[in-house]
């Protein structure tokens, strides 16, 4: 079992704009990534770097090629994929991962709808550098089009058997884990989403409330009143069931 350094070097409680996102200071480019399907470039935080340089070597002794296809994501990021799935620019998914027509939804149900696959802005553990997806990069087919869906990473998936090998080696000794696991009420559960506890859960004890809300007063996004007015309810059941 391969151990990783897990002490975060000198945390600040003054990091409320990493929490939500609203910087870029802490994240750096990863460039192990090997599969030609992801042309973007992909930011993590900078003391993550080496702790997922190991979980690739490891896994490469396995056959299997770990790439990332999303790390870092600022609040505007964020917040253009939440508007452009209000809009209907992009899909917007139902618990099992088929596309989900939102006519007919009060403005409340839409948040919903949106926040079991989708972060709020200002929320989303992809903020802080410290949470990826992955996938399988040796197991992709030819022209394969990766959608990030259960039946992807399930256990006859194209993904299933790296994600089963991770069952075995993400732990606390190497400090990586899957915050969405399994399905709190709130968000639908992401095996691809891999965090790493020793960056992360300082982020977590900072994501309050107020800091937000704050955040989300300061940073509008659509159907801001709806989100706003149950402000309680989608904390309780889509942030905190998550980042403790």
């Amino acid at each position: 079992m391969i151990e990783f350094d897990t002490n975060f070097e000198n945390p600040s409680i003054d990091d409320g704009d990493i929490a939500t996102g609203r910087t870029n200071r802490h994240v750096v480019e990863w460039t192990a990534n090997e599969s030609t399907i992801i042309s973007k470039k992909i930011f993590i935080h900078h003391q993550l770097v080496n702790p997922l340089n190991e979980l690739k070597l490891e896994a490469a002794k396995y056959g299997f090629d770990l790439c990332v296809c999303s790390g870092f994501r600022s609040y505007d990021q964020q917040a253009t994929i939440w508007n452009e799935k209000l809009s209907g620019r992009r899909d917007v998914l139902s618990g099992n991962g088929k596309v989900l027509n939102l006519a007919g939804l009060s403005d409340y149900q839409k948040v919903e709808a949106i926040m079991r696959w989708s972060a709020l802005p200002g929320t989303s553990r992809h903020h802080w550098g410290s949470d990826i997806d992955v996938f399988d990069g040796a197991a992709i087919p030819t022209n394969y089009q990766l959608r990030l869906v259960p039946e992807e990473t399930s256990e006859d998936g194209v993904f299933g058997p790296m994600h089963a090998w991770l069952d075995k080696i993400i732990d606390s000794k190497n400090g990586f884990f899957r915050p969405y696991n399994c399905d709190n009420g709130g968000l639908a559960p992401e095996r691809w989403h891999l965090s790493y506890a020793p960056i992360a859960t300082h982020f977590a004890r900072l994501l309050t409330p107020e800091l937000i809300k704050n955040c989300l007063m300061m940073h509008k996004i659509s159907l801001h009143a709806t989100v706003i007015e149950n402000f309680h309810e989608i904390y309780r059941r889509f942030v905190s069931n998550y980042v403790s």
